[in-house]
Parts: structure tokens; C-alpha cells; sequence
């Protein structure tokens, strides 16, 4: 019997993250509303970058689960019931981590209103995916800032950030879309080294 639902699962999730960063605070009563508001929504930003990686790992099983839910669902116009159905979804602790069988059902239900997410040619798989793999780090440090009270770790965050995010949704749609086949290698690197320069 599985202990946790999808909507729990995420709730420990953001409280846990959020104690661990509010841990640090050299007074923790002394944490003001505005860094406990602003360290919930980067811990829940962070969240959603880790299923955002998820989209794009498993881009194929959410296309599959997608066709079964839309099915199901799309006749009636039932798109919040597929909602409701994934958030009280059981996990199994050996499932909790697993983007496959578990976070995956998120972009699949979500495809439902938007099925570019279910698309690996779409603009909005790439704009996540990319975000996903370009937010985490950036995040992490502006918590350590909020919480230590220095600007140190946020100062270098907002440019490379930037950068960063440009440079992987170029390579990421030149990879996934398979836009390499019949070049040769020198052709696919020069196009990637092109877009990585004159970028976003």
C-alpha cells in the first residue's frame, strides 16, 4: 500500500527543501515573510525544473500515455478529472523517484490543454526541457543568498544563467529533432558552434 499520492509527494517535497534552506539562516526566527514566500516559490521552481528534465527524458512515454489519456478523457471534455486522478495517484516508495512511471503521468494529464508537451518538435517541449536543465543551479543559489545574506552567489547568476538557457535549447532541438542525420560530423559541430555563438 502505497503511503503517498502525487499531491503529498509534492508537499513534503516543498516544505522539506524549504526547511533545509531556511536550516541555514544564521537566526531562523528571525526569517522574514517576504524570504519565506520567495524560498517556497524557487524550491517549487526547482520542482517543476526536475520534471521539466523529465518531459524531455521521457518524451516518448509521455506521447504514448497521452494518446491513452486523451482518449479517455478528451470526448467529455474531462481534462480535470485526468488532473484530480494524477494528484491523488499512489506512489509506491520505490516509485518516488521515478521520472519513467511516476513524473512523466504529469506532462502526459498536462498535454491534455496544451498537447505541445506531449510533441518533441514543439516550441513549448523545448522552452521546459531547457529550462529545466538551466534552472536548478541558478536557483539553488539565490536560496543560499536569501538565506546567508549575501549577494556573492546571486551577482554571476543572472547572465550565465541567460546564456546558458540559450545555448541548450539551440543544441537540444538540433540533438532531439535529429537535424544531424545525413551531415557529417564536422557539419553537425560547426552548426552547433554557429548557434552557440550568435545564440538567443
Amino acid at each position: 500500500m502505497a503511503l503517498l499520492n502525487v499531491a503529498s509527494a509534492i508537499a513534503i517535497f516543498l516544505l522539506a527543501s524549504t526547511y533545509a534552506f531556511l536550516s541555514l539562516l544564521p537566526s531562523p526566527t528571525s526569517v522574514s515573510l517576504l524570504t519565506l514566500s520567495l524560498l517556497f516559490f524557487n524550491n517549487l521552481n526547482i520542482f517543476i525544473a526536475m520534471c521539466e528534465i523529465v518531459l524531455g527524458l521521457n518524451i516518448l512515454t509521455i506521447k504514448e500515455d497521452y494518446k491513452r489519456l486523451h482518449a479517455k478523457y478528451a470526448p467529455g471534455n474531462n481534462e480535470w478529472s485526468a488532473c484530480v486522478k494524477f494528484l491523488t495517484m499512489p506512489i509506491p516508495l520505490s516509485q518516488l523517484c521515478s521520472g519513467k512511471h511516476t513524473w512523466s503521468k504529469m506532462w502526459s494529464t498536462y498535454s491534455l490543454y496544451d498537447p505541445s508537451y506531449q510533441n518533441h518538435e514543439s516550441f513549448g517541449f523545448f522552452i521546459d526541457f531547457g529550462n529545466g536543465l538551466s534552472t536548478i543551479p541558478p536557483s539553488i543559489l539565490m536560496n543560499l543568498a536569501m538565506v546567508l545574506d549575501t549577494t556573492r552567489y546571486a551577482d554571476s547568476n543572472s547572465w550565465s544563467s541567460t546564456v546558458m538557457y540559450g545555448t541548450i535549447i539551440y543544441v537540444l532541438s538540433f540533438m532531439f529533432n535529429r537535424r544531424y542525420e545525413g551531415k557529417s560530423t564536422l557539419e553537425g559541430w560547426q552548426y552547433e558552434c554557429i548557434s552557440i555563438k550568435i545564440g538567443p
